[in-house]
């Protein structure tokens, strides 16, 4: 078993890295810049150790993170979500001196992070994937030749892309030559590689994606699916576990797509295959991510799976601990991102001082956070402060108990998406389970939400009791 990890990450993920390795009995070694000194994973770590003044490249510089694995004795590396997570550079160096990656092969994930590797690996395989290029395009008049071919709209997308970044929807040859050399620009500054691709575009979809863990002795299980389609410009907001609209028999059916896919490439650790639902009810694969997401929350809130240490587990040549007969959903999970950002006016990041800060509790709820009162969220990083999760046995149930823990939380300093995320827990469209990724687009009455949060002096009087209590 895996003795001491190095995390190579920060924020909420690294404070769940650490708790499962409390649990485990596994040494937690955290990093930090010299931004993230007074950040929650460095305390709750049992070794930590700065990597630097630069607030972002100390956390992509692989070399000397994994320098530092080793030298402080660490024989194992999880990188969280993010950053290195999806750089196959780090899992070789990992694996070229010793240490053991808590993800799949290097190999794997250069594949899957190329588009084009990734839709001819499925294709070989079987599984369906949306019409579109099978090489990268050489310049703009091959787009133009292939867009008119497959017919707009089309998605114009890097090659080496994720997480909603280097893509383009095109409703024309016009925009599509408008957009090219943009995506081309994105795609270089965002992953390092200009290359691009064309899909046709699957208008208003339903996102749903499959949680997967293999291990090393051929065997994979899939944990049911997450239904990601409340997005916003492919950023996504709110998932659900399982998908209030997928029928059982759908569920069973793309639950075995995805174990056949990590089964076809070798698959090891765990991962999430991610589809399309078109209005047809035609499942296509669009990515494979490999690594833990961080929507990983629902799928351990209603199979009782804990992910992580199922990860930890598979990277220590242990075999899988569940067959796939064992594995059971039970009600509905949905969680929010949590995200320091002002809906009403254009999203943009809110970062600064919190002044007061409460997490829910009670019943089904979970909160996954690295902020506290007097926490300064810096703004070199990802908004998104903390992640609420909420349970119950039923759709409509759940979704009130959301209302209630979104009412519960107070974050006062910064601006961010609660509010509105209560006034999409109002919506008869969401409420009835019936939505698609054009969500958010088609009611932009849900942002001229009133703030029915507690005022700030609700906030004190609760802060003010707690600091009561805790010293009787």
């Amino acid at each position: 078993m895996i003795k001491k990890i190095l995390i190579a990450n920060r924020g909420e993920i690294a404070v769940r890295i650490v708790r499962a390795c409390s649990e485990l009995g596994i040494t937690s070694v955290a990093i930090y810049s010299d931004a993230d000194r007074h950040a929650l994973h460095v305390k709750k770590a049992d070794e930590s150790y700065n990597i630097g003044s630069d607030p972002v490249q100390g956390y992509l510089n692989a070399h000397n993170i994994v320098n530092l694995a080793v030298a402080s004795g660490c024989d194992a590396l999880h990188p969280g979500y993010g950053f290195l997570s999806e750089n196959p550079i780090l899992a070789e160096i990992c694996a070229r001196r010793g240490i053991r990656f808590i993800g799949p092969n290097a190999d794997v994930i250069t594949m899957m992070g190329d588009k084009i590797q990734a839709r001819k690996a499925m294709i070989k395989a079987g599984i369906p994937v949306i019409p579109g290029s099978d090489h990268n395009l050489a310049n703009v008049e091959e787009a133009r030749v292939l867009g008119n071919s497959i017919g707009y709209p089309v998605m114009l997308k890097a090659t080496n892309g994720g997480g909603g970044r280097g893509i383009r929807r095109c409703d024309s040859e016009a925009e599509l030559l408008k957009n090219y050399d943009r995506v081309v620009s994105e795609a270089s500054k965002a992953f390092g590689k200009p290359e691009v691709f064309l899909e046709k575009c699957v208008v208003n979809p339903k996102h749903i994606e499959v949680q997967v863990i293999a291990d090393g002795f051929g065997d994979a299980i899939h944990l049911f699916e997450r239904d990601c389609s409340i997005q916003r410009r492919n950023q996504k907001l709110i998932e659900i576990a399982p998908s209030p609209q997928l029928t059982e028999a759908q569920r069973q059916y793309i639950g075995k797509l995805a174990v056949k896919a990590a089964k076809a490439v070798g698959y090891e650790n765990a991962g999430t295959v991610e589809f399309l639902l078109n209005e047809d009810n035609q499942f296509y694969f669009m990515e494979m991510n490999t690594r833990l997401q961080v929507e990983h929350t629902i799928t351990e809130t209603i199979t009782g799976v804990d992910i992580v240490q199922e990860q930890i587990r598979v990277a220590s040549g242990l075999p899988l601990q569940y067959k796939q007969e064992e594995i059971q959903h039970r009600g509905y999970a949905i969680e929010f991102r949590i995200n320091a950002e002002d809906p009403k006016n254009s999203f943009l990041p809110s970062f600064g001082r919190i002044t007061r800060y409460y997490a829910p509790g009670g019943p089904g709820v979970r909160t996954d956070a690295a902020i506290y009162s007097g926490y300064v969220i810096p703004p070199y990083y990802d908004s998104m402060c903390a992640k609420l999760t909420v349970w119950n046995l039923t759709w409509e149930s759940a979704i009130a108990r959301g209302r209630r823990a979104l009412n519960d939380m107070v974050v006062f300093g910064v601006k961010t998406t609660i509010p509105y995320y209560l006034s999409i827990l109002g919506n008869e469209e969401f409420r009835s389970g019936e939505f698609n990724t054009s969500f958010v687009d088609m009611h932009p009455e849900l942002i001229n939400y009133d703030a029915g949060h507690p005022p700030e002096m609700l906030a004190a009087a609760i802060a003010a009791a707690i600091a009561a209590h805790n010293g009787l």
